[in-house]
C-alpha cells in the first residue's frame, strides 16, 4: 500500500512534538535550581542561508479516469409504422396586379366654351411596316370675341395641320414634315382717348369704317437626319414660306448639320449652320405710297466645342463663329462667341455648381415675331439679335429624391434686342386699317440685362407634383427711353394632383410684373409720356374625370380672378372663361 504525501508530513510532525515533550524534564512540587554561570562569547553567531532543493518527486495519478477510451458504435432499430396522412399539393398565392392601361396611338380632343371658345386637336399616327411610320396633327383654336368695352372685332382663329413620314433602322432614322398654318386676328386695341377731340357721330363713323381683320398664311417643308454609327451625326434642316393678307412676304431655309471627330482620344462636336431669311413687306408705316420695305440676311456658322471629364469636373469648351450677310445692304460682318460650360459636384447629386458664358447670332423672322405677338402692322424692319454674350454661374441639385432646385444669375450684354413698342398714329380717315394706333412695331435697342431666377420641383408621391419658379431682371437700355414691354418680374406655379384613380384636378397660377410702352398721337400738341401696363395675376384650373381608358372628360377654368388684364397696351383679354370638353383615345 502506498501513503500520499501529504500523510507522510503529519506522521512526521507528530514524531517531533513527541521528541520535545520528553526533553523538556518538569518536577511540578519541587523546582532545582542550576544556579548561575557567566558564558563567554568568543564569536558572534553568523546565520547563512543553505541553498533550497527541490523534492524531485512526480505526483501518483490515480488510474480512476485514466484509463483508455473504448470506441462505442451506435445503432438505429428501425420498423415501419403504417399512416393515412397525405400531405395536400402546394399553391402559390396569388398576388394582385395593377392593370397595366394600355397605350393608344391616337387621340382627338375636343372643347367649347364661353365667348365662343372652340379648341381642337386630333392626332394620328400609323406603322405602315416593320420600319416606317406616317403621322398627323390637326389643331384648331378660336373665339367670337367678346372682349368687354372694345369697340371693334375681337374675334381670332387659329389652324394648323402637320403631317410627317418617316422610318427607323439600326444604323440611322429620318423623317420628313410638311405644315400648314392659317391664322387671323383682329386690330381691336384702339387707344382709351381714341376720337375724343371728335363729336359721337363723327367717332363712330371713323371707328366704322376700320377693317381690324389682318390674316397670316404658312408653309413649311423640313426633315431630319440621323446616324448612330457616323461621324456624321445628324442634320435637320426647314424650309418655310410666311405671308399676310396685306401681300407681306417672307422665306426662310434653315440647316444645320452636326458632325462628331475623334482627336487625340477626344471627341470634337461641330456644329454647321446656313440661316437665311429674306422677304419684303409692300408698304410702309404712314406712308404707304413710298417704296416697299426689302430685307435678306444670311447667317453662316461654325460651333465647334469638346468636353474635359476629370476629377469630378464636367468642362465644355467652345466658340462660334458667324459671317452675317446682309444681301440688302452693306453691313456685313464676321463675329466670335463664347460657348463654355463648366460644372462640378460640390456635394454629389444635392448640390452641383455651373457656370459659363455663351452666346450666338439669333436670325429673326416675321413668323417668329407674329408668334409672340400677332397684332403686328406690316411694315416691319427685319435684322437679326447679336448676343454677344451671357455670362452666368448657379446652384442647381435635389434637396431630397423628389425634391430638384436651380438657381441662377446672369449678365448678358445684346445688340439689336427686338423689342415690341405701339405705332404712333393720327385720327385720319384715310389711314391704313392698322394705322390709328391699334398696332405694333419692333424697333431694336442695345441692352445689358442682369438676371436671377431660381425654380423648385417636387413631386411629394406618385399622385401630386408642385413647380414653382421665378425671374427677376434689370434692364439697362442704350437708344430707346425704355426696355418696351419687357416686365422686371415674372412668376408661376402649378400643381397637379390624382384624387382618385378616376378623378384629376390641377391649377396654374402666373404673375407678370409692370412694363412700359409708349404710342403716340403724332397730332396732339403735347407729347405723350411713356405709359405704365400694370402687372398682372392669372390663375386657371383643371377638373377630369377619366370614365374609362379611352374616354375622359374636363373642365377648364381660366382667368378665375375675372380681371381683362392687358398683356399689350390697350389690348385687354377675356375675362373668366369656362371650357368643357372631352378626349377620346383609340386606335385603327
Amino acid at each position: 500500500m502506498k501513503f500520499h504525501f501529504s500523510k507522510k508530513i503529519i506522521v512526521l510532525l507528530f514524531l517531533m512534538v513527541l521528541q520535545f515533550s520528553f526533553a523538556q524534564k518538569k518536577d511540578p512540587k519541587k523546582e532545582e535550581n542550576i544556579g548561575s554561570e557567566v558564558v563567554n562569547v568568543v564569536k558572534p553567531y553568523t546565520p547563512t542561508i543553505s541553498d533550497a532543493s527541490k523534492i524531485q518527486e512526480s505526483p501518483v495519478l490515480d488510474d480512476d479516469g485514466n484509463a483508455k477510451k473504448e470506441k462505442i458504435n451506435y445503432s438505429i432499430f428501425s420498423f415501419p409504422v403504417a399512416s393515412t396522412f397525405a400531405p395536400a399539393k402546394g399553391k402559390a398565392e396569388g398576388v394582385d396586379k395593377e392593370a397595366r392601361e394600355k397605350f393608344y396611338n391616337n387621340y382627338a380632343t375636343l372643347g367649347y366654351g364661353n365667348y365662343g371658345n372652340l379648341n381642337a386637336e386630333l392626332f394620328i399616327n400609323k406603322e405602315l411596316g416593320k420600319n416606317d411610320y406616317v403621322g398627323g396633327m390637326f389643331r384648331h383654336l378660336s373665339s367670337s370675341g367678346g372682349v368687354n368695352d372694345v369697340p371693334l372685332d375681337s374675334w381670332f382663329y387659329d389652324t394648323s395641320l402637320d403631317a410627317t413620314y418617316g422610318a427607323h433602322y439600326d444604323s440611322m432614322s429620318w423623317n420628313i414634315d410638311l405644315g400648314y398654318q392659317n391664322q387671323v386676328y383682329n386690330w381691336f386695341g384702339l387707344p382709351k382717348d381714341f376720337g375724343s377731340a371728335l363729336s359721337a357721330t363723327d367717332r363712330n363713323t371713323l371707328i366704322a369704317g376700320i377693317n381690324t381683320k389682318h390674316a397670316y398664311n404658312g408653309i413649311s417643308l423640313g426633315g431630319k437626319l440621323r446616324f448612330n454609327d457616323s461621324a456624321f451625326k445628324e442634320a435637320s434642316m426647314k424650309f418655310s414660306h410666311f405671308s399676310d393678307s396685306f401681300d407681306s412676304s417672307e422665306n426662310r431655309f434653315y440647316i444645320k448639320p452636326s458632325l462628331q471627330f475623334d482627336v487625340a482620344n477626344q471627341f470634337v462636336n461641330t456644329d454647321i449652320i446656313v440661316d437665311y431669311v429674306g422677304g419684303t413687306f409692300e408698304k410702309r408705316y404712314l406712308d404707304p405710297l413710298s417704296s416697299t420695305i426689302k430685307f435678306g440676311f444670311t447667317n453662316l456658322g461654325l460651333s465647334p466645342s469638346f468636353v474635359i471629364q476629370e476629377n469630378g469636373w464636367n468642362v465644355k469648351l467652345g466658340a462660334s463663329l458667324f459671317y452675317s450677310i446682309d444681301n440688302k445692304g452693306n453691313d456685313s460682318k464676321f463675329l466670335i462667341y463664347p460657348n463654355i460650360n463648366v460644372s462640378y459636384p460640390i456635394v454629389e447629386d444635392l448640390m452641383i455648381f455651373y457656370a459659363g458664358a455663351e452666346g450666338g447670332l439669333e436670325q429673326n423672322s416675321y413668323m417668329d415675331f407674329v408668334k409672340e405677338n400677332p397684332f403686328l402692322s406690316p411694315t416691319l424692319m427685319i435684322a437679326p439679335t447679336d448676343k454677344q454674350y451671357d455670362v452666368f454661374a448657379g446652384l442647381k441639385g435635389k434637396l431630397a429624391s423628389s425634391v430638384s432646385y436651380n438657381l441662377r444669375g446672369s449678365y448678358n450684354n445684346i445688340r439689336n434686342r427686338a423689342l415690341f413698342k405701339g405705332n404712333d398714329y393720327t385720327e385720319n380717315a384715310s389711314n391704313e386699317d392698322y394705322a390709328f394706333g391699334n398696332s405694333f412695331q419692333v424697333v431694336y435697342d442695345d441692352i445689358r440685362t442682369f438676371s436671377f431666377s431660381g425654380d423648385l420641383k417636387a413631386d411629394f408621391s406618385e399622385n401630386v407634383s408642385f413647380a414653382i419658379g421665378g425671374t427677376f431682371n434689370s434692364y439697362k437700355n442704350t437708344f430707346e427711353q425704355e426696355a418696351w414691354n419687357l416686365p422686371e418680374i415674372e412668376v408661376n406655379s402649378s400643381i397637379d394632383f390624382n384624387i382618385t384613380p378616376k378623378w384629376f384636378a390641377g391649377a396654374k397660377v402666373f404673375y407678370v410684373g409692370e412694363r412700359k410702352d409708349q404710342k403716340r398721337d403724332l397730332l396732339s400738341a403735347t407729347m405723350s409720356s411713356p405709359t405704365k401696363l400694370g402687372s398682372y395675376f392669372d390663375l386657371n384650373s383643371h377638373v377630369g374625370f377619366k370614365y374609362n381608358s379611352q374616354l375622359t372628360a374636363f373642365v377648364k377654368l381660366n382667368n378665375m380672378t375675372g380681371k381683362s388684364y392687358q398683356k399689350w397696351m390697350d389690348y385687354p383679354v377675356q375675362g373668366f372663361q369656362v371650357l368643357v370638353g372631352a378626349n377620346f383615345k383609340f386606335d385603327f
